[in-house]
């Protein structure tokens, strides 16, 4: 089976910094998959899913999907068959909720009918009423709404791969628990791979059927979440865990 997402010997460094972003990344990820990428703040996380839509490109080392060498992909082409969901969202404020998740089948070409019928289809997935958000403007959304919303604006164009970025950290923790079981029902009914960046243990360890711990560049370990419990390959792995207070049982404190 061709991997997802391969980084073969990964690295990459900006300006000015003391360290690389990326050391020496080794990294396989398989078909299907919903890796939670955990660590701290200027581990690593963000730059590693960057690398793989290209809004960043390595300075050593081969970045591949589906068995492609991304820098032999033309990166408009390449994030338009990728899903990419932020923390703020990313919707135009200018546009409605159905031209917003209609972006990318419109760029690709796509009918009208077919266009309206996938919003409908998305919006319902979302349990967002078409014939009520629809038309609705970002501004008019509370914040959970306009998270569903950039969340199927990504799927719109039923991309394999789906790139996360801390989407529900601005989110109260309700809406978040939430959105995390749709997010867990969509991954499970689509078969799509997902990768998902938080900085928050619970939720990787709730979200993901793998969890990649990273930190100052290098990938700590990257397992099953009940394997990274039992089992942390790293002091900084345990003091993670320690300290959003899981006890080596496995446990919340």
């Amino acid at each position: 089976m061709t991997p997802a997402v391969e980084f073969k010997d990964v690295t990459k460094r900006f300006a000015g910094a003391a360290s690389p972003a990326l050391d020496h990344v080794n990294l396989t990820i398989q078909p299907g998959e919903l890796v939670c990428v955990l660590g701290t703040s200027g581990g690593g996380k963000t730059t590693l899913i960057k690398l793989i839509n290209r809004l960043h490109d390595p300075d050593s080392g081969t970045v591949l999907v589906n068995g492609r060498d991304v820098s032999t992909i033309d990166p408009v082409t390449l994030r338009r068959g990728i899903g990419y969901v932020i923390q703020q969202t990313g919707l135009f404020p200018h546009m409605s909720v159905a031209k917003n998740i209609a972006c990318v089948p419109t760029i690709l070409g796509w009918d009208r009918d077919r266009i309206d019928a996938r919003v409908d289809e998305l919006l319902n997935l979302v349990h967002l009423d078409p014939a009520v958000f629809r038309d609705r403007y970002p501004a008019q959304l509370s914040g959970g709404q306009q998270q569903r919303v950039g969340l199927v604006r990504a799927l719109a164009a039923s991309p394999d791969l789906m790139l996360l970025d801390e989407p529900f950290g601005a989110i109260d923790a309700i809406t978040r628990a939430s959105l995390q079981d749709e997010l867990l029902r969509i991954h499970r009914d689509s078969g799509k791979t997902f990768i998902f960046v938080t900085h928050d243990v619970t939720e990787a360890l709730k979200l993901g059927t793998k969890v990649l711990a990273i930190d100052e560049g290098r990938i700590q370990q990257y397992a099953e979440p009940d394997e990274l419990l039992a089992h942390p390959a790293t002091p900084f792995v345990r003091e993670l865990l320690a300290c959003q207070g899981y006890t080596r049982d496995g446990r919340r404190g």
